[in-house]
């Protein structure tokens, strides 16, 4: 076993990532009040995500988009081979976690927009509005389970620490055993 490793998650991905988590996690504490730290820590997740979105497209290698959004064909099939335990492993994203990236981005920045729509003119004391975000917001929760879940199964499957890999930032190189 090889104790070399190499650089796949940059400062960036893992600093957001992290505050991404800290930020849900602040903004589901305080949705009860106080609402101006509620709406602060909003505001930093939409920043946050717009900053990511931006990443996707000019960012390193393995944060690129290009690197790991894929269609449902490639999806269905990671999903198909790992349940037979014969999924490839990848250095970033394997297909369903690149889906499961798109679908946590998505949810989230429409829980964000959802909330900020709250504070116009135009929805401001609206109920259905209030219940698309709450909606939005309970959707994070159940893909943050499934994420944390695919993160353990990927990490056990592939004898790797994906937790400690999102903290330093590397991870060990493909082998021949990985290649398809």
């Amino acid at each position: 076993m090889t104790t070399e490793r190499i650089r796949v998650w940059d400062g960036f991905v893992r600093l957001f990532h992290w505050s991404l988590v800290a930020g849900i996690a602040m903004a589901w504490l305080t949705a009860d009040g106080p609402k101006v730290l509620h709406e602060g820590v909003g505001y930093v997740i939409a920043a946050l995500i717009g900053a990511r979105v931006v990443w996707g497209l000019i960012g390193p290698r393995y944060a690129r988009f290009t690197n790991f959004v894929r269609g449902p064909r490639p999806v269905l099939a990671h999903l198909r081979d790992l349940r037979a335990g014969r999924e490839r492993r990848y250095l970033g994203h394997n297909p369903a976690g690149g889906a499961m990236i798109v679908a946590l981005l998505l949810t989230v920045a429409g829980t964000a927009l959802t909330g900020w729509l709250q504070t116009t003119d135009a929805f401001w004391g609206s109920s259905a509005m209030e219940e698309v975000h709450e909606a939005l917001a309970t959707l994070i929760l159940v893909l943050v389970g499934l994420h944390v879940a695919g993160v353990l199964v990927e990490s056990l499957r592939h004898h790797e620490n994906l937790v400690l890999s999102m903290l330093t930032g590397t991870k060990r190189p493909l082998s021949e055993q990985d290649r398809p």
